[in-house]
């Protein structure tokens, strides 16, 4: 929620992002991906530092070093690209199986609150097992519905038990909190 949050925040009007778990290499992989303001290369160097922060509200920024805490605690790793004018990718890789690999938390839940937040941004989530791949994308679903509005209740309710289903028939048997 973070790393979209910073894409939102680059002002961002398309945000993909993909959740990959390959059991055979024993290897999950999150990216999120924007088309916002991107970043200086001086500020890349540095994005991993909680102090080092583009906010006017507060001097600390830590939706990049959690992630990064975190890929690292799983025996993983973070990578962040970025290109001004163009966007920013956030990768992180985590040991599938290891012990200290946080869950994915409520992916559905997730998609509710960002839409209902800001429903005016292009989400495209892609979910992967090497097998099987789900999709979600906000504007298939807004050309769907014609003039019903992707934010009215029923839709949302909707969206997050699509979204959490997919989460089950991808990962259900293999990140091992989710279940089938």
């Amino acid at each position: 929620m973070d790393i979209i949050q910073n894409a939102i925040t680059a002002k961002a009007s398309k945000i993909s992002i993909l959740i990959c778990a390959d059991r055979e290499s024993d290897l999950l992989e999150i990216a999120v991906k924007d088309n916002g303001i991107g970043m200086e290369s001086d500020f890349l160097k540095d994005v991993a530092n909680p102090f080092a922060t583009t906010r006017d509200t507060r001097r600390i920024g830590l939706g990049i070093p959690l992630f990064e805490a975190s890929a690292n605690r799983a025996s993983g790793e973070l990578k962040v690209t970025s290109k001004k004018f163009v966007g920013t990718e956030v990768k992180a890789n985590f040991k599938l199986s290891h012990i200290d690999r946080l869950p994915l938390g409520d992916l559905g839940q997730t998609m509710e609150g960002i839409i209902l937040a800001w429903p005016d941004i292009e989400y495209d989530l892609t979910l992967d097992n090497k097998n099987v791949r789900f999709n979600f994308n906000s504007t298939d679903i807004k050309k769907r519905l014609g003039e019903v509005p992707i934010t009215q209740f029923e839709v949302i309710k909707w969206i997050g038990e699509y979204v959490n289903d997919g989460v089950k028939t991808i990962f259900g048997g293999i990140l091992y909190e989710i279940l089938s």
